[in-house]
């Protein structure tokens, strides 16, 4: 059977903007939908999330015909970018579990720290691997990591892994060379190192207050969620049967070192060769961590089983974890798409237009309201910099400190149209309202310091005459 093909994202545009109406209130009302569908008739997040997008599809006014192929293109576009990270990074952790490696690792930051210092064990470490990996694909590789030091010091799972939630989301959010960051700096004509250089004083400092200071809010304490299982091996291991620090490290690091060299050779040359292409091939992070997977299990298969089918069903074990993760983040991804679709970004533009303040403070706030009404940071930080550019000539302002704005900008308020944050309430276990709680705070509270940080070194820019 033949089908017609998926309308264009401009074709609908043109269709839906004739019809939309108050479109931020649209955003507001479907939320709380999607919220009471949720916690009062505890209707599967999956589902929920798709009749949600489906109602205000119709809304906004994208024909009934359409609107399938607008959910399966959100769907696909989410589960595109997202399962092979996750689906692989699900398992390399699996296998990093049931091999004794991620206890290796924890046990020794608690003998390098002390139990009394996990938490800014757990932020260097995410600080450290954060800087080039995205948050996803640090997310997977250090959460076992996290699982394992709550098993074996019994805190709370928020404890210690809030603060590498909350590290990993600040580097990924502020800092090229990641997506957002990177491809705003390319629309400002801003230098990527420069970038990178401001960002980090404002991104350490914020980070790791944040990282450290939630955790011990009392509504956050008040939290007490249990290890999601098949994501991490319950054994204890002994000693002995633990493989060596080196082989784990080596492991472990391994999707760092391939991934970070990637983004480094990117930012220092513009070279076309074959060895850029092959650099920039095993850098990806899907390759990487196909390669971490491959060497993970030759390293530590037999310490699992026998055969190789124990180390396969360590892996299966991990997948089936992840089944409904993937569906959860595969139709936030559809509810994404069916707000852009909509027409929601086109009205934002109209609407900021007309607003008279300073460029950095534009910036960013453009950049928080995209976020609210998009959830994808991405989307809103490339949406928010063709906004804001034309007012970057004349301004006086650097255009990495533009760059920045609207960077801190894109963490804000992360909730339920977020794909980033249903893989946060799952691995943590949360309610929808828990995790509303918890990261929709965090990464508000983050957006705004980071505007304080981002004005107070334009303002040091300024005094320097740089």
């Amino acid at each position: 059977m033949s089908h017609a093909p998926a309308p264009s994202r401009t074709t609908v545009r043109r269709t839906v903007q004739r019809g939309t109406a108050m479109p931020l209130v649209v955003v507001g009302i479907s939320v709380l939908i999607l919220l009471l569908l949720m916690t009062k008739l505890r209707l599967n997040g999956f589902a929920a999330l798709l009749l949600v997008a489906v109602g205000v599809g119709i809304v906004q006014g994208i024909p009934l015909e359409k609107i399938p192929d607008v959910l399966s293109e959100g769907i696909g576009g989410q589960i595109g970018d997202t399962m092979l990270t996750i689906g692989l990074g699900a398992m390399v952790g699996r296998v990093l579990g049931d091999s004794g490696a991620a206890q290796r690792i924890a046990g020794t930051l608690l003998d390098a720290f002390g139990p009394r210092w996990v938490q800014v064990a757990m932020v260097v470490t995410s600080m450290l691997i954060g800087v080039t990996m995205f948050y996803e694909v640090a997310f997977i590789i250090i959460v076992p990591i996290a699982f394992t030091l709550v098993r074996v010091t019994g805190v709370n799972l928020l404890w210690v892994g809030l603060p590498m939630s909350i590290a990993l989301s600040t580097m990924h959010s502020f800092l090229p060379p990641h997506p957002g960051p990177t491809a705003v700096a390319s629309t400002f004509h801003a230098s990527v190192g420069l970038t990178l250089f401001y960002g980090l004083f404002i991104a350490i400092p914020v980070g790791a207050l944040i990282s450290l200071v939630w955790p011990r809010l009392p509504f956050i304490r008040a939290m007490n969620p249990s290890i999601p299982k098949g994501l991490v091996s319950d054994r204890e291991f002994t000693d002995e049967e633990m493989p060596g620090l080196g082989w784990s490290l080596s492991a472990t690091l391994f999707p760092v070192v391939l991934i970070a060299g990637a983004a480094v050779t990117d930012l220092i040359t513009s070279a076309d060769t074959p060895v850029l292409h092959f650099v920039a091939f095993i850098g990806s992070a899907p390759i990487a961590l196909l390669l971490t997977l491959a060497l993970a299990v030759w390293a530590f298969g037999p310490r699992i089983g026998r055969s190789l089918a124990d180390v396969s069903a360590s892996c299966t074990s991990a997948a089936q974890a992840m089944a409904m993760v993937l569906l959860v983040i595969g139709a936030g991804g559809a509810f994404k798409n069916v707000l852009v679709e909509g027409g929601i970004a086109d009205y934002i533009k109209d609407v900021t237009d007309t607003w008279s303040i300073s460029p950095i403070v534009l910036a960013w706030l453009i950049a928080v309201i995209l976020r609210v009404a998009l959830g994808s940071a991405t989307v809103a930080v490339v949406t928010a910099s063709g906004v804001v550019l034309p007012l970057l000539a004349g301004s006086g302002v650097h255009p990495e400190i533009l760059v920045l704005a609207v960077s801190c900008g894109s963490i804000a308020f992360s909730h339920v149209n977020d794909p980033g944050f249903w893989l946060f309430k799952e691995y943590f276990n949360l309610s929808v309202i828990e995790a509303i709680k918890v990261r929709t705070s965090y990464t508000t509270v983050l957006a705004i310091l980071g505007l304080g940080g981002v004005l107070a070194v334009e303002s040091v820019l300024d005094v320097l005459n740089l």
